[in-house]
Formats: C-alpha cells, sequence, structure tokens
C-alpha cells in the first residue's frame, strides 16, 4: 500500500524555511515498516526472560581447506560512515591479536544490494577463507553467500542477518525485541504514553531495521496503545535523504507530530538537524539509534536526551573471533556460548546467533565516555 508524499528539500546549511523544490516518494498509512514475521513483545516492566540457545539452524561449509593464513574479507553494507567505520575498526583489532588471520574491509559506497553481492562474489572468485557481512537484504544476499560455504569459505554476518542457512553464525548486537523495548520505554518517557510520532528508517527490507520496527509496533500496541504512530518513510542510509525526510514529516505533522525516532545512524542525527534547523527543538522530541559522536552536539545543545545502540567496534572484533573459532573447530553446532577475546564469553540464542549484549542508552552523563 503506498501513497504519495510530498518532500520538500531544503539546504542543509540554510533555514529550515527555505524550500529549494519538491517532489513525490512513496509512504504507508497502517503498516509501520515492519517485516511480516512473528513477534515477542518483552513484558511492559523491568522482567526479562534468558533465551535458549536452541537447536543450531546455521548453514554448513563444505570442502574448506586448512591454510596457515586465514584471509577473511569484511563486507559491510557500506563504506564511508562512522558506524561501519567503528564495525571495521573492530574487525581490524580481532585481527591484529589472532594469529595468522590477515582481515580487510570493502564494502559498497552506498546502501545497494546489487552491489554487495556483486563484491563478495569476486571474493569468492579470487579466493578467501573467510566472508563477514551485514546484508542489505537478507533473502537477495542469500545465494551468494550460499555459494561461499559451497566454495568452503567460512561465512559470518553481523548487524543485519541473512537467511540462516546462507550463514554459519550471526553475531546480534541485540535482541530485536530488547532494542524496540528499549527505544519504545525511551520514546515514551520523552513524549508521554498517549504521544504521536513518525520514524525515519533505511529501506523496507532491511532486515535489522524491519525486525526492530516489527517488535515496536508489538510492544507499543501491548504496553503505550495510546500512541499514535504516523508514518514510517524510508530514506536508505543517507544524510541528506535522510535530512530531508525528516524535514518532510515535521511540514507534514506540524504540531500533530510530537516524536521523530531513527533507526539508522545516519536517521537519527539527521532528524536531529532538521529539528534544529526547524526551530522545534524542546517541541519534537528526537531520539533513536545513533552513534555518541554523531548525536553528541544535540545532546549537548539539549535537542536530544539520549539515543541507543551498541557498540559497533565490539561487533566487529566479536563477527572475527566468532569466524576464527567457527575455522578452529572451537565453535560448533550446538554449543552454547563462544570465548571473543577481551568481551568474554558471549551467549548463543536462537540457534545460531551470539548476542552481543543489552543496548546502551547514550545521554548526557555519559556521551563524552565513548568515541566512535
Amino acid at each position: 500500500m503506498t501513497q504519495t508524499l510530498t518532500r520538500t528539500l531544503p539546504c542543509l546549511m540554510g533555514s529550515a524555511a527555505i524550500l529549494a523544490a519538491s517532489f513525490a516518494a512513496p509512504a504507508q498509512a497502517a503498516w509501520t515498516g515492519g517485516d511480516d514475521q512473528p513477534t515477542s513483545p518483552l513484558a511492559c516492566d523491568a522482567s526479562t526472560v534468558a533465551p535458549d540457545a536452541g537447536s543450531y539452524n546455521g548453514g554448513t561449509v563444505t570442502g574448506a581447506q586448512p591454510s596457515d593464513t586465514l584471509r577473511v574479507v569484511d563486507v559491510p553494507k557500506l563504506v564511508g560512515i562512522g558506524y561501519f567505520n567503528a564495525t571495521s575498526a573492530g574487525v581490524a583489532e580481532a585481527a591484529a591479536e589472532l594469529d595468522g588471520v590477515e582481515a580487510t574491509t570493502d564494502g559498497p559506497a552506498q546502501a545497494n544490494i546489487d552491489d554487495q553481492i556483486t563484491l563478495i562474489d569476486n571474493y569468492i572468485t579470487s579466493g578467501v577463507g573467510g566472508i563477514l557481512y551485514a546484508a542489505n537484504d537478507p533473502v537477495a544476499i542469500a545465494p551468494v553467500l550460499r555459494k561461499a560455504l559451497e566454495a568452503g569459505i567460512h561465512v559470518v554476518g553481523y548487524d543485519s542477518d541473512a537467511e540462516p542457512d546462507a550463514r554459519q553464525w550471526f553475531v546480534n548486537p541485540a535482541q530485536f525485541n530488547g532494542v524496540a523495548k528499549t527505544l519504545m520505554d525511551e520514546l515514551a518517557q520523552q513524549i508521554g504514553a498517549d504521544g504521536s510520532f513518525a520514524i525515519v528508517t533505511s529501506t523496507f527490507t532491511t532486515p535489522n531495521q524491519a525486525r526492530w520496527i516489527a517488535e515496536m509496533d508489538a510492544y507499543q500496541a501491548k504496553c503505550y496503545p495510546e500512541m499514535e504512530w504516523l508514518e514510517t518513510v524510508e530514506a536508505q542510509e543517507d544524510n541528506i535523504l535522510s535530512f530531508n525526510q525528516a524535514m518532510t514529516l515535521i511540514n507534514k505533522y506540524g504540531e500533530d507530530m510530537d516524536g521523530l525516532v531513527g533507526m539508522t545512524s545516519v536517521a537519527t542525527p539527521a532528524a536531529a538537524e532538521a529539528v534544529t534547523q526547524a526551530d522545534l527543538c524542546g517541541e519534537v522530541s528526537v531520539m533513536g539509534l545513533a552513534t555518541p559522536n554523531a548525536i553528541r552536539p544535540y545532546i549537548k545543545s539539549g535537542c536530544m536526551e539520549d539515543a541507543v545502540l551498541w557498540n559497533p567496534v565490539d561487533m566487529g572484533y566479536a563477527a572475527l573471533h566468532v569466524l576464527k573459532a567457527a575455522v578452529d573447530g572451537t565453535l560448533e553446532p550446538g554449543a552454547a556460548e563462544v570465548e571473543a577475546g577481551r568481551l568474554g564469553t558471549l551467549q548463543i540464542i536462537n540457534g545460531s546467533e551470539v548476542l552481543l549484549g543489552a543496548p546502551t542508552v547514550f545521554n548526557a552523563e555519559n556521551v563524552d565516555d565513548f568515541d566512535f
């Protein structure tokens, strides 16, 4: 279901009132932007239940050849943004401390699944021993990852998963329902249990964001039924488009919108910039997923109270440790935990997911304690 949404293009450095152009883009009304998978909203209070490891449901590598040097390529959704610069730094840190491991990062310039598939296919042909990835599309990327497994290449995902049988393990930065609960609880604290909000996401097919949104929808219905979810719009992983989409929502809903939620590390600071330029700090709350460096100026200015994320350096670090453990045979199907260097012992959930940990809330008290 789509509608026509008019978007305006203000200059990022100019006044929010200066509108340069407008064009049509798809939007949605009743649909939130989540996927159609089953949800499991957590309790409305602080109680949680630790998930079971479950039966292994990942893929199997065939014909892997031992080698003195394990060559690994890290293929994130895109390169050149702070979030994936941080995951790449974590991969490099792990490679430096693991014996016989060489790792490089090579991702597309934009969050384009076709470019990502081409890159992975090229590395299968050139010959690597391991592939790390953060998927732009869980279904579209699966065939080339299965091809890698069949070629004897170990495959581990992080941040954004593929179909489970297309990789061996996936480093889950946080449980989807846990992220959803944290986001909705923080949002409700800011705009009230009957407030209205809109979301700026990357694409409706990006697996982790669609999963978070689906869980947010379920948790909101259960715990904040009076909240009004106005709309969810796409903005790729693009700073200018995220700003434009946030400004469009501001112009469209006016006083009827109490909050803006960014589902990417790009969208959240871009939404804060739009609110700042619109002179609506204190009237429209901004929160979401973001790196502390990106949202620090807006927390310092008072235009944001907080943002939610995990440490992406740790995620990249964990991903390479998990891949090396799979290569060495110290991590096998059926395991309930895995050792990950300085991170210690990480829990395995949902059959083949390595849980990085609970999300962190960055606010005025702790934002200066992080640098990524």
